[in-house]
């Protein structure tokens, strides 16, 4: 599904990642966790194509294909989904507008024919239903007024719909209590199978308790410096990073 070789990038000048390797096989969820600063939101921004983050070194193929040479929005119709660790406010598109708008480009993109309102609007309740969302948060435009489990909840909406391929979710649990976190997690559950890949990137273990990885990276100083099996994040929790070899309060600055 993809795989990173000696990638470096920098932003602001700053070289953030330096010499990151991964490799994601299809319908595999694969954990990254780390000090802050190591480069974690980076490497999603990178894998994503946002603006200011230049690659300087390495390489990126997603499902055959040189990821770096695509734009933007080829990443998202090949199949690629980033979920921010901040999402954006779209003040004057509503939410329903918006998730038309990209539902019917991908499917426009995988030769499909639009969705007709009906059928749009009932898988969009039903989605939205499991995820606690009314009708009346979807009246709202995209992301404004919302709180921080709604922006995160109406992430997992676009998710559910798009269904894409390879999905990267940046540090989701932050702004979800308890309850929303299960919501959430049930509605990333449902999508794994053997042809979806997941990068789960998180500080904390809860929410690798409701989404089990196959496999958990520990990112320091802008590359993967372990590998394993879930058995890492109990470990994590237990003893830190020092049980890594790791000074959590020595990590670079991560770019936003």
């Amino acid at each position: 599904m993809l795989e990173i070789n000696n990638l470096h990038a920098k932003v602001d000048g700053k070289e953030i990642l330096k010499g990151l390797n991964l490799s994601i096989e299809p319908g595999k969820v694969h954990a990254i966790m780390g000090p802050n600063g190591t480069g974690k939101s980076t490497l999603g921004n990178v894998l994503s194509g946002k603006d200011g983050y230049i690659v300087t070194q390495g390489s990126v193929t997603f499902k055959g294909q040189d990821l770096l040479q695509l734009a933007v929005h080829e990443r998202s119709l090949a199949g690629l989904f980033l979920a921010f660790q901040y999402p954006v406010e779209i003040p004057g598109v509503t939410s329903m507008n918006f998730l038309k708008a990209i539902v019917n480009a991908k499917r426009e993109a995988d030769g499909l024919e639009p969705l007709d309102a009906a059928n749009f609007l009932r898988q969009t309740r039903e989605a939205a239903r499991k995820l606690g969302i009314s009708d009346a948060m979807l009246k709202r435009s995209v992301n404004q007024g919302f709180s921080g489990g709604e922006k995160k909840r109406f992430e997992t909406l676009q998710m559910a719909l798009l269904q894409p391929c390879f999905a990267i979710m940046d540090e989701t649990d932050s702004g979800l209590d308890i309850d929303a976190l299960k919501i959430v997690s049930e509605a990333v559950n449902e999508l794994r199978n053997s042809e979806r890949s997941f990068l789960v990137i998180t500080h904390y273990q809860r929410l690798l308790n409701h989404i089990k990885p196959d496999v958990v990276h520990i990112m320091h100083g802008g590359k993967i410096v372990t590998s394993g099996g879930p058995e890492i994040v109990e470990k994590l929790e237990e003893q830190g990073y020092e049980a890594f070899g790791i000074n959590a309060n020595s990590s670079d600055e991560e770019a936003a």
